[in-house]
Formats: structure tokens, sequence, C-alpha cells
């Protein structure tokens, strides 16, 4: 009763199906990351526990920063959080100009000219 074309209809459904969940997969996971941006111009001292385990902000959209809230991800920014674990209980300066060469840790990249004159929120 259907012959050949009953066959195939669920085939083509299946292939259009697929190029919908790639789309929509692109769609939150981009190929180019976006670009991290400014958080603030200073750096924020914390205090971190040996052994816990940390999610540094690299998008510099997280509200709780320097640590991720996930922004990243509804944000579709294609960047992820860097994760790591303290070796020791003490006092740092974790980076929120996300230009640091150390990251988490700032390295005073935040005193160049080029940080100071971004605008907070925007990239570098």
């Amino acid at each position: 009763m259907g012959g050949v074309g009953a066959l195939l209809r669920p085939v083509a459904w299946k292939l259009n199906q697929r190029r919908d969940i790639s789309s929509w997969l692109a769609k939150w996971f981009p190929k180019a990351p976006a670009k991290s941006v400014v958080a603030l111009k200073t750096p924020i001292k914390v205090e971190l526990v040996a052994g816990k385990t940390y999610r540094w902000c690299v998008c510099g959209r997280s509200k709780k920063q320097p640590f991720c809230d996930g922004s990243h991800f509804f944000q579709r920014t294609g960047l992820s959080p860097l994760k790591f674990k303290a070796q020791e209980t003490r006092m740092v300066a974790l980076c929120t100009c996300k230009a640091t060469q150390k990251p988490p840790y700032c390295d005073g990249t935040h005193r160049s000219e080029r940080v100071q004159k971004a605008e907070v929120g925007s990239p570098l």
C-alpha cells in the first residue's frame, strides 16, 4: 500500500531532524568562542581551602566573580570555567580582568593601560 515512497519518508524526516538538532547545538555551543570580558579592573582576594576544587570564571560574565555561576553557558559564549584545586589554605588574589597570563591568579595585568582604558563588561 505505501510502496517505496512510504519507506523513504521516515529516512528523509530523520535526516531533517538531525539537521535541526545540529543547528540547535551550534546555537548553544558555538564553534568560535566569544572573547572574555573585563569583569572588574582589580583582583579579588579570597581564601582558598586546601583540597577544595574551585571553578574560576573565564568569560567575565559571572555575577559571582571571581567564580563561575554558569553565565558562560546561558549566554552561549563557548567558554568554560577553569577548574582548579587549592594545594594549601591561603589568601590569594584572583584575576577579574581576565587578561592574566597566570590564570586564575592575578599577575598585575589589570594595571596595564589597555585594561584600565577598557570598559567593564567589554572584551579586551
